[in-house]
């Protein structure tokens, strides 16, 4: 059996790597060369720079696996970064590392798997790929470790995408991790994480846009939620739903991002009271442990990263519809971001909010 491991330079992914060896199967390791800059280069806290790169391949050596790079920043650029700006411009918040799943990770490089004969793709991701025997259809599942699951960002793998996933780290934690790396002797061991947004390394994410874009985003007006201005803004991809800082408004109690109105170029205020709402709708959605949902379904959900789960009723009203109604309002439901569907620690699906 043949492996080909996504190495990113990182703790997970070389751990990912060592374990898969341990189970008999023939490795490559592959990085996946996806944006370059010189300030992501050569800053060690991105992870795409000239360290992680060098760490993969240090890593691979000591394995004694074959390991490459290959060159996707064609398809990154058009795939990620254009989406990340688009969502901005029409006043999201995007989530890049879930297109980057999605895109890159589990359909160009299994696509390149496929082509080198390997059976299975490896991520260093923390989550679980079972398959319901009933059904017959693959599951992604919660890691065990719930500090470090990575389900959420997961949501989008496919039918025929898990049927060739491999995460060895589902059932361990990070201390694990980092113990079974430090036996390996791996360079990277005691290794900080890397930041989220690989492509902005210095998180000025409206700097970036206005780079990329070569436009200057026009100032405009803060407004209360009756429409009375409060002041300028600096454009509107410098906010996201909920932001309290950076706003340059003083007042009595802090002032709460509540909308992004694109066409009048506004950005409605509330001190907090307009920030909460008991359902929401996702379009763009992928369906995991069901094929369609039938009727009401008892689920709980999480509307960004790092949220707990919270209680809600989905439906399903059209093929690429869901509709959540919580049992509690829930603050900050911001357009661009994702919603994954839970039922226990089995991923339903997910979609993008609208």
């Amino acid at each position: 059996m043949k492996a080909l491991i996504a190495m990113s330079g990182g703790v997970d992914s070389s751990v990912a790597a060592a374990l898969m060896k341990e189970k008999g199967y023939e490795c490559m390791g592959v990085t996946m060369r996806l944006f370059h800059s010189e300030q992501q280069r050569l800053d060690p806290k991105s992870c795409c720079s000239v360290r992680d790169v060098d760490d993969a391949a240090r890593v691979a050596l000591s394995l004694s696996i074959p390991y490459e790079t290959k060159n996707y920043s064609l398809d990154f650029s058009e795939k990620v970064i254009n989406k990340f700006i688009r969502t901005y411009q029409c006043g999201g918040t995007p989530n890049p590392c879930i297109d980057c799943n999605r895109y890159l990770k589990f359909e160009k490089l299994l696509e390149y798997g496929l082509s080198r004969g390997c059976d299975v793709i490896v991520t260093g991701h923390y989550a679980r790929v079972g398959k319901d025997e009933t059904s017959g259809r693959y599951i992604l599942k919660k890691a065990l470790d719930p500090a470090k699951d990575q389900s959420y960002v997961l949501f989008n793998l496919t039918q025929e995408q898990l049927k060739y996933c491999r995460f060895p780290l589902g059932e361990l934690n990070k201390a694990q991790a980092r113990q079974i790396a430090t036996q390996y002797g791996f360079v990277n061991a005691n290794k900080a994480e890397s930041q989220d947004i690989c492509f902005v390394p210095d998180g000025d994410y409206a700097s970036f846009i206005e780079e990329q874009t070569k436009t200057k985003y026009p100032e405009g007006d803060f407004v209360d939620t009756e429409g009375n201005v409060l002041g300028r803004h600096k454009g509107i991809i410098h906010y996201t739903i909920g932001q309290r800082k950076g706003l340059g408004l003083a007042a009595e109690s802090p002032w709460y991002v509540t909308r992004i109105d694109v066409a009048d170029n506004r950005v409605v205020l509330s001190h907090g009271e307009g920030l909460f709402t008991d359902s929401l709708t996702a379009h763009d959605i992928n369906l995991i442990s069901v094929d369609h949902i039938e009727g009401q379904m008892r689920v709980k959900a999480k509307v960004r990263y790092r949220q707990v789960e919270t209680p809600a009723i989905v439906t399903q009203p059209d093929e690429d519809t869901l509709k959540l109604v919580f049992d509690e309002p829930q603050r900050a439901v911001t357009k661009g971001q994702a919603v994954v569907i839970y039922d226990g620690d089995t991923v339903v699906g997910g979609g993008t909010i609208a």
